[in-house]
């Protein structure tokens, strides 16, 4: 039976769900709009493709075998989502563009995904869980990563979409403002998930 069906249903529910990089990017979304949110998204994308190569390959799990690392990344990833929840309650409206405020861009997002504890545990949780090209190793993690990456980038679009979509919807600045530090407490939120 091909496994391909339930590898990319199990796939769509982990890259789909809130986490991290989902809340980020529709806060950026909704803060700076979906143009603007653009290379931040893009970066997000990039750091994911090297979360794929770094478990596909099993340099994740000899990383996290030293000591003390794997809360490091924790702190650090947290640190990170704390400043951008900051950066996107102080953001104007969306409905003011006009008003001074710079978007995120690559590097912050590549480096999101790379201290992400979710997007590991839901490559981790794919990849060793399926095989879809039995016999055939390399082709079979090539395979798997490909997939996984096109849904990341379909449903990031997504989510970028859905934030600035519903900023739009809102042209009362005060409510825009209220959208804004909604986000950026949706994003603390799921820094204090990591700590659960």
């Amino acid at each position: 039976m091909d496994a391909t069906p339930l590898y990319l249903m199990t796939s769509l529910a982990l890259v789909g769900s809130p986490g991290p990089n989902t809340m980020s990017l529709t806060a950026i979304g909704g803060a700076f709009g979906t143009r603007r949110g653009v290379p931040y998204m893009i970066g997000l994308d990039l750091g994911m493709v090297a979360v794929v190569a770094l478990v596909g390959s099993g340099l994740w799990a000899a990383i996290l075998s030293f000591p003390g690392i794997a809360p490091v990344v924790t702190v650090v990833a947290s640190a990170y989502l704390i400043y951008l929840a900051y950066r996107i309650a102080t953001a104007p409206p969306i409905s003011r563009m006009e008003a001074p405020g710079r978007a995120p861009g690559v590097l912050p997002g590549v480096l999101l995904s790379l201290t992400n504890p979710k997007a590991y545990v839901s490559v981790a949780a794919v990849v060793s869980r399926f095989t879809l090209l039995p016999g055939r190793p390399v082709a079979d993690e090539l395979l798997k990563g490909g997939l996984f990456l096109a849904l990341v980038v379909i449903v990031n679009v997504l989510w970028l979409a859905a934030g600035s979509l519903l900023a739009r919807a809102v042209t009362n600045p005060r409510v825009g403002r209220w959208v804004n530090v909604t986000f950026a407490a949706v994003l603390v939120l799921s820094v204090a998930a990591a700590f659960v």
